[in-house]
């Protein structure tokens, strides 16, 4: 799994919510026998609790945080996401907009003061969609209520077109 989300989704919670998917994937992981592989870009180190780090670092989620990325090249970036995509079998991309500034996707539930550049967003979704592991991808939180201008849902569309457009 790789996710583009300023949040791990990992919250532990009676009821499944939009904080609970990863953590729910890794307890049927666990449950059936599968090695649970979890990477996240854009992680918030404000919008994450230390129980949240704490339940990362148990289940072996490899992350980089919004602030790393900013600082890191693109060349950089992409060797590391190109040496995790060498080792896996099948890839199941998630792009949570909530990974962007609050500039470029204001319409999301928790939008972030700080945030990961759309271009390396970008960049990166390239690189996952062009490995030909790919087998499942998403976009999620457009909340047209705080979207402004449909901005948000305009960052959506530019995303799933580098999804979908041919090499």
């Amino acid at each position: 799994i790789i996710n583009f989300d300023a949040h791990f989704d990992l919250r532990e919670a009676d009821q499944a919510s939009s904080g609970t998917p990863f953590r729910q994937i890794a307890q049927w992981c666990e449950q059936a026998g599968i090695a649970f592989h979890y990477l996240c870009y854009g992680i918030s180190r404000l919008g994450n609790t230390p129980a949240l780090f704490a339940r990362a670092q148990e289940l072996g989620v490899r992350f980089r945080l919004d602030t790393d990325i900013a600082a890191a090249s693109l060349a950089d970036l992409a060797q590391e996401l190109q040496q995790q995509l060498a080792a896996a079998t099948h890839v199941y991309l998630t792009i949570d907009l909530d990974v962007l500034p609050a500039e470029k996707a204001p319409g999301v539930s928790a939008p972030a003061a700080y945030g990961m550049a759309l271009e390396k967003v970008e960049y990166l979704v390239r690189i996952v969609k062009d490995c030909g592991k790919l087998v499942a991808a998403d976009i999620a939180e457009c909340n047209p209520s705080h979207d402004r201008d449909g901005l948000t849902a305009k960052v959506a569309a530019r995303l799933a077109h580098t999804l979908l457009q041919p090499h």
